[in-house]
């Protein structure tokens, strides 16, 4: 889906009375690769930096039930979607790797088997030397709390975001962020009336280079810039974006330029993935076969 464009001369004139300059953005394009989108709810993937493989989320069309499964590439395609070898019981989700591909962070329900969202914690995995999966570890107190958390994203600050029904926030979800010292103790902080509300915010990312904070909350998607060691308001996208607020799930590109990110277009498909490209187009996400691969196709 492309927007509509003025003239070139028309839309020059316009910004010259507005005393702004011009910016043209794209709308949010379907995402739907075969094998990856079903008639379920597809959502939250992540790109392993180390083989390419598609870690995503698929849950039932009332996004329920939520699994973590992995697809890798080859010629004909993308693979068919299985669990990952560190899966464990209930539900889990979220799923996001460090840019070494080192770690993986996702959130689980596998210590008490529950398939509640309130027994929801934050876990990270990280990879053995052979590139196998070691054994997942639960982050510690305060962390995780006795509520439920959210999409854990570290940034290029050395904190840790993610968001928590806590007790202490200023509504009934906010973004938190939590860093450890040099002797490993860990402490939480929420991120404040800049960045929570009253209402429910659930899901931070901060971009590969750190100057901004992209939100997920009731009504869709927000972006904050960064200001000091904190953030700015955030600021909600416009309807390039954010079509009916279920926006959710979002991933950055490497560069920044590019956001993936799930939308509930209900029945028959329920959530699909999209792709916005904020700054221009880029070859991202990554074709599956690639173009090379398919010039050399049989």
């Amino acid at each position: 889906m492309a927007r509509r464009l003025l003239p070139l001369a028309l839309a020059a004139t316009l910004a010259v009375l507005a005393g702004s300059r011009c910016a043209i953005a794209a709308e949010a394009a379907p995402w739907a690769p075969a094998g990856i989108s079903s008639p379920q709810f597809e959502s939250h993937p992540a790109f392993d930096p180390q083989t390419g493989d598609l870690y995503f989320v698929r849950s039932s069309p009332q996004f329920s039930g939520w699994r973590i499964l992995v697809s890798h590439c080859d010629a004909q395609g993308w693979s068919t979607p299985q669990p990952p070898a560190f899966a464990g019981p209930g539900v889990e989700a979220d799923p996001y790797f460090t840019a070494d591909g080192k770690t993986l962070y996702f959130i689980s329900t596998r210590a008490t088997g529950s398939g509640k969202s309130k027994d929801l914690d934050l876990w990270r995995v990280d990879r053995n030397a052979d590139g196998s999966w070691g054994a997942p570890v639960r982050l510690p107190e305060p962390v995780n709390s006795p509520g439920a958390e959210w999409f854990p994203r570290p940034g290029a600050d050395g904190w840790l975001y993610f968001g928590s029904d806590r007790p202490g926030g200023l509504g009934g979800n906010d973004i938190w962020r939590a860093r450890a010292d040099a002797q490993g103790r860990w402490t939480a902080e929420n991120l404040g009336a800049a960045i929570n509300s009253a209402a429910n915010e659930y899901e931070p990312l901060p971009s590969p280079d750190g100057s901004r904070l992209l939100v997920m909350a009731d009504g869709g998607l927000s972006l904050a810039q960064r200001a000091g060691a904190g953030w700015g308001k955030s600021v909600k996208l416009g309807p390039d974006v954010n079509a009916n607020g279920s926006e959710i799930g979002a991933l950055w590109s490497p560069s920044g330029k590019t956001l993936l990110f799930a939308r509930d277009t209900g029945a028959p498909s329920s959530g699909e993935l999209f792709v916005w490209h904020r700054k221009g187009s880029e070859d991202w996400p990554p074709q599956c076969p690639s173009a090379a691969d398919a010039s050399h196709a049989p």
